[in-house]
């Protein structure tokens, strides 16, 4: 047996074996903190002291009576923060990666019309996270459902297995879009994160909800949904809330009022 593949303490490494190792080695290392803190904490600058809690449950109401015909003010605000090309501004529209989309839906008896954002549900039991091959699809303890995307292949299993038609494959290159807070690739999948990067500074909202605050239509409420004393909790505590296809019992981490 030759010296180089000897198993001692001077035995040579392959350079590929070394890779290997490191590699293994950084991964081992990010997923002792927590599930999903490796993902962000180098982007993010989140200490590994402050890995995310159960003790928190991020979540979302919108009121449907409230938002408005016409008003994309959320989705232009996704775009912005998270660095998405528009869809009127792709090249290929039909392709382009939308986080947060507006619906229009009718009633067929009462022919009324409803306005309401629709995004990644945030789902205490996700089918994404469930069918992934490769474990890029995760749910992060305060309820965040998220893409690694270091491990995401673009199989695509995720976006067949979502009820709600959230996640999108990105085709086209990032280099004019990327930012550094919010790790995107092509090949990959990806979906609202709640604005993560926001959350992990310590702001406690979304850009979609400052938008939609600063419009003056408040019909978008974030915040910890453990805390009895959020916005959000009293607002739910007030008002009738549904889960789209609650019959699926995800436990949805966002709560529609007025559908």
């Amino acid at each position: 047996m030759s010296e180089q593949n000897k198993n001692s303490d001077n035995a040579v490494v392959s350079p590929e074996r070394r890779r290997f190792i490191s590699a293994a080695t950084a991964t081992a290392a990010g997923l002792t903190i927590a599930p999903g803190v490796m993902l962000y904490e180098v982007a993010h600058g989140r200490p590994e002291e402050q890995a995310a809690s159960s003790a928190v449950r991020w979540g979302m109401m919108v009121d449907a009576t409230k938002c408005a015909t016409g008003c994309d003010d959320c989705v232009t605000a996704c775009n912005t923060e998270n660095g998405l090309t528009p869809v009127a501004e792709s090249a290929h529209p039909r392709q382009a990666p939308q986080w947060i989309r507006k619906l229009e839906l009718q009633d067929p008896l009462t022919q009324m019309e409803t306005n309401l954002p629709m995004m990644c549900q945030h789902c205490a039991e996700p089918p994404c996270v469930d069918v992934c091959p490769t474990g890029a699809s995760f749910k992060r303890a305060d309820g965040l459902v998220l893409v690694n995307r270091h491990t995401c292949i673009g199989c695509r299993y995720c976006m067949m297995a979502c009820p709600y038609k959230a996640r999108s494959l990105v085709h086209e290159s990032l280099n004019d879009t990327q930012k550094p807070d919010v790790p995107r690739g092509i090949g990959c999948v990806e979906s609202c994160t709640f604005c993560v990067q926001k959350i992990d500074r310590g702001d406690g909202t979304t850009a979609c909800v400052e938008a939609c605050t600063a419009s003056g239509h408040n019909a978008l409420v974030f915040g910890d949904m453990n805390d009895p004393e959020s916005e959000i909790s009293k607002k739910l505590r007030e008002l009738p809330t549904k889960q789209v296809r609650a019959d699926l019992n995800l436990n949805l981490g966002v709560r529609y009022h007025g559908i």
